[in-house]
C-alpha cells in the first residue's frame, strides 16, 4: 500500500452525539498526540490543521461476506436493538492535502451485541444462549479421500470467502450518510458484540462521486473499505452488561485478530470515551479517516495472511 499521510483523531473531535457526562477516555497520549503515534513515524502539522497531525493513509481491509449496498440513508441505525448507546462520530479527510472531504457517503454496518448480523441472521454465527443441543454419535456421511482443488482463499478471522447474499430482509445496524462542510458525520447505534474468530469491530466505506437518491447513494466509487476497532478495556467493561453478558461465544481479542493491523488510529482502532464505571449509560466514540479519493478501494479482494491467533475460520 502506498504510503501516504492520514490524520490522526485529535480531541476536537470528540463532540457528543446524544451522550453526555463521559469522563473515561480509552486512547494512549501517543495516538492522540501524533508526537509518537502507533505507526512508529513522527508527526507532521499541515498548513491550515492546527492540533492535526498527518500519518500514512488509512488501513485498507476486508468488506467481508455481510455487506449490503448503501440503501439505508440515515445516522440513527439503532432499530428495536438492545444494548449500550453508541455515538460515533468519523471525520473523513484527503490524505494528500489533509483537508475534509465534503458530500462523501460513508457506510457503517457491524453485528448486534449477541454477534449477529442484520440480512443475515441465518448465516450470522452469534453468541447468545449456546446454539442447540450439539450432535452426537459417529457421522454417517464422512468425507473420504484426498481432497482436491484450490483451498479457499484467506485465513482465520475472515480474510476471504466472498460476498453472500441476504437470507432476509433486516436492515439494522446499517447506514449511509454524508459528510458535512467539515468532513464529519455522526452515527447513533448500539457497541457492538462479538461472533467466533473476530474482535469487537465496525464495518465501514466511503464512497465519493456519486449522490443521494430515492433508492440510496448511487454512482461514484468506492475510494476507502475499512473497520473500526474497540481496545480490550472498554470491551471487557461492556461485557459485564446486558445483553452482552449473555453472549457465551469466546472472544477474539484485538491482539488476537487476523484483521486489525495493531498499528493503532491508522488501522482503525476508535477513540472511546464514558463515564467511568458506567459504561450501560452510552459510549463515545470518534476517528479521523484519511482517504485517497482518486483510489478505488471496493474490499472485496483483500486477503488476510494465515494467522494461528484464531484456530477458527469466521466471517470477518
Amino acid at each position: 500500500m502506498t504510503r501516504r499521510r492520514a490524520v490522526v483523531a485529535g480531541g476536537a473531535a470528540v463532540a457528543a452525539v446524544g451522550i453526555g457526562g463521559a469522563i473515561v477516555t480509552t486512547a494512549s497520549a501517543s495516538q492522540e498526540s501524533g508526537k509518537s503515534g502507533a505507526s512508529g513515524k513522527s508527526g507532521k502539522k499541515q498548513p491550515g490543521t492546527p492540533g492535526e497531525a498527518c500519518y500514512k493513509l488509512t488501513s485498507e481491509t476486508t468488506e467481508g461476506p455481510y455487506y449490503i449496498d448503501a440503501d439505508k440513508i440515515r445516522r440513527d441505525v439503532t432499530e428495536d436493538k438492545e444494548g449500550i448507546p453508541f455515538a460515533l462520530r468519523i471525520k473523513v479527510i484527503d490524505s494528500e492535502s489533509c483537508k475534509p472531504l465534503r458530500r462523501a457517503a460513508v457506510d457503517i454496518w457491524h453485528c448486534d451485541a449477541l454477534g449477529i448480523y442484520s440480512g443475515y441472521e441465518a448465516a450470522s454465527q452469534g453468541g447468545g444462549g449456546g446454539g442447540g443441543t450439539p450432535p452426537s454419535g459417529a457421522p454417517t456421511d464422512a468425507p473420504t479421500g484426498t481432497p482436491t482443488g484450490t483451498p479457499p482463499s484467506g485465513g482465520p478471522g475472515g480474510g476471504g470467502g466472498g460476498k453472500t447474499d441476504p437470507t432476509d430482509e433486516n436492515r439494522y445496524l446499517r447506514g449511509t450518510w454524508l459528510t458535512d462542510h467539515d468532513g464529519f458525520v455522526e452515527f447513533k447505534t448500539v457497541f457492538p458484540g462479538w461472533y467466533r474468530g473476530r474482535a469487537v469491530h465496525i464495518h465501514t466505506k466511503v464512497h465519493v462521486g456519486g449522490k443521494m437518491t430515492d433508492a440510496g447513494y448511487e454512482g461514484g466509487h468506492t475510494c476507502h473499505t475499512g473497520q473500526f476497532f474497540f481496545d480490550e478495556t472498554s470491551v471487557l467493561a461492556s461485557a459485564e452488561v446486558a445483553p452482552y453478558a449473555t453472549n457465551t461465544t469466546e472472544r477474539t481479542t484485538l491482539t488476537e485478530d487476523t484483521i486489525y493491523d495493531q498499528s493503532g488510529v491508522t488501522g482503525g482502532l476508535l477513540k472511546l470515551r464514558y463515564k467511568k464505571d458506567r459504561i450501560a449509560r452510552g459510549v463515545q466514540a470518534s476517528i479521523t479517516v484519511g482517504v485517497d479519493p482518486d483510489d478505488t478501494q471496493e474490499g472485496e479482494d483483500w486477503v488476510t495472511s494465515t494467522s494461528s491467533a484464531s484456530a477458527t475460520p469466521s466471517a470477518s
